[in-house]
């Protein structure tokens, strides 16, 4: 038997209640009662054959005689009370010789729900039959509503961790038929403005599936509320015939749209409580979703406008830079680069500012712009790192960021470098990739000046510069991923766009990267 049709929430009709009593006079008169009262009958002669009985037929109620040919009514009772097959069913004894207060306490002890002795009065029995029904219709109600409350905070978990809208509505309309049976409806506008829905069929074993559907017109206000829908209005998904649609509605903000979760009517609560709880634990899911979503939209869109959308041309210099913002799924990081010329020379920086969020976009513009005032006023590549560190430590004194910036002379090759923190740029002559080693603290703390390292890069030979995106991997050390980068750089394509997308697609991978790539390579020409 179903938990709903036990627990009384699925109208079955009048209870079933099961006679055992070898007597075929007793019998007749103890079904006659019951049966003018309004319950269904059926009948049985021996303690076996009632046992057999109630695993072949749902009974609500078992009326029980104590002396029976085969065995005992109290070995019949206690078999019925110990074996799960035969589920939570109450038992009322009855009894023409068994009734001394022995054999009463006996039977209430081995199991019984109550206990009546012959003569019994008709209004008597169905009395205590009414009263014993109500007691575990309310019990099983009790223990259903407790299971779906276990499983609401099971679904509510998995719910805020889906990592996508989608993914969150499949894990809420899963959590939905967990609980209520099947069908179930979940329904959520994304960002975007599109309407989703995702729906469980009645099947037990069909996953949910996620597809664009929008709930009918109806007002509803900051808040929650059930009403109780046509299965026409949720065509969505089929319902079983003579069912109704219990609909709850959560709206957080009178800017958002409400969330809705659709259940059949015939598998609720009295009051809803559950439904309810689950459609305002799914509205709060979604509000932080779609707020998490927007944040990471104008955060890659700032980042985006404020980076380089076209290169500077350098006689003698190829330049190709690659931005990959992260995975829709992951704060937004503080990436960037610079390349221009000035004063006859290619200025190169490339710099990460440290967490994921759109402060930290924020501050990357800040230090974008730093450096490049502090640099067109002629300092030094080691020189205006420390003005940008001086500048962070007085405005952005809670944040820091790494910074590699170098200078170049286009016609000689003559490089002046210096870091601060940054990963060590790779530079590929001759067929061979090596690192090189500027060293210097990272920008936003108080230590020593950032040195300066001075080379040449050859005719034909490449520079690249990166942020951590590309080599860093939560799994693996970071070893790891510089060895990576020097076998994918040591052959350098003709087309230096080619060389950068090779090195994203080798290092970063299949599927949604984990943090921003920002790639910078520069070639002398030969």
């Amino acid at each position: 038997m179903s938990d709903l049709a036990r627990s009384g929430l699925q109208n079955r009709g009048p209870a079933t209640v099961l006679v055992v009593d070898d007597s075929a006079t007793k019998r007749y008169l103890l079904v006659s009662w019951l049966t003018r009262a309004g319950f269904t009958v059926m009948e049985a002669e021996t303690g076996g054959a009632a046992l057999t009985k109630l695993l072949e037929t749902e009974a609500d109620l078992v009326v029980l005689d104590v002396k029976l040919p085969d065995m005992s009514g109290f070995e019949v009772c206690e078999r019925i009370k110990t074996d799960q097959r035969y589920g939570v069913l109450p038992v009322i004894h009855v009894s023409a010789h068994a009734v001394d207060v022995n054999d009463r306490t006996q039977g209430l002890n081995r199991g019984a729900d109550a206990y009546l002795v012959e003569p019994i009065e008709p209004d008597e029995l169905i009395a205590t039959a009414q009263a014993v029904l109500r007691y575990y219709r309310a019990r099983r109600r009790a223990e259903l509503l407790a299971e779906r409350m276990v499983r609401l905070a099971e679904a509510t978990l998995a719910i805020n961790s889906a990592p996508t809208l989608p993914a969150l509505l499949e894990a809420a309309a899963e959590g939905a038929h967990d609980i209520f049976g099947g069908p179930v409806a979940v329904v959520a506008e994304t960002s975007e403005g599109e309407s989703l829905a995702a729906v469980v069929p009645a099947a037990e074993d069909h996953p949910a599936r996620v597809r664009p559907w929008a709930v009918p017109e109806h007002g509803v206000a900051v808040g929650s509320l059930v009403r109780t829908d046509d299965t026409a209005d949720w065509d969505v998904v089929g319902w079983p015939e003579g069912e109704t649609v219990a609909v709850a509605a959560a709206r957080l903000r009178a800017d958002r749209p409400p969330v809705y979760v659709a259940a059949p009517g015939s598998s609720q609560n009295p009051g809803f409580p559950v439904l309810r709880q689950l459609s305002q634990a799914v509205a709060a899911a979604v509000e932080a979703q779609r707020s998490f979503d927007e944040e990471h939209r104008i955060a890659v869109t700032l980042q985006r406008s404020l980076l380089q959308s076209e290169l500077p041309k350098v006689p003698g210099v190829e330049l190709a830079v690659r931005y990959e913002p992260a995975g829709a799924q992951t704060e937004v990081g503080g990436d960037f680069y610079e390349l221009t010329v000035l004063g006859g020379e290619l200025l190169v920086a490339i710099g990460d500012v440290a967490g994921h969020s759109l402060h930290a976009a924020t501050v990357m513009a800040e230090l974008r712009h730093a450096v490049r005032a502090y640099a067109v006023e002629g300092h030094s590549p080691g020189a205006v790192l420390e003005l940008v560190n001086r500048f962070m430590r007085t405005v952005l004194p809670h944040d820091s960021a790494t910074l590699c910036l170098l200078t170049m002379d286009p016609a000689t090759g003559r490089i002046r470098m210096a870091s601060a923190g940054h990963l060590p740029p790779l530079v590929h002559v001759g067929g061979e990739a090596t690192y090189l080693a500027p060293r210097g603290p990272l920008l936003g703390i108080d230590a020593p000046r950032r040195a300066e390292v001075e080379l040449t890069l050859p005719p034909g030979g490449t520079l690249v510069l990166y942020t951590d995106g590309l080599i860093e991997r939560r799994d693996a050390d970071i070893d790891v991923g510089l060895e990576a980068l020097v076998r994918a750089a040591s052959e350098v394509e003709p087309d230096l766009d080619a060389f950068c997308s090779r090195l994203l697609a080798s290092l970063a991978g299949p599927g949604e990267q984990a943090d921003d790539i920002a790639v910078v390579a520069l070639r002398r020409n030969a």
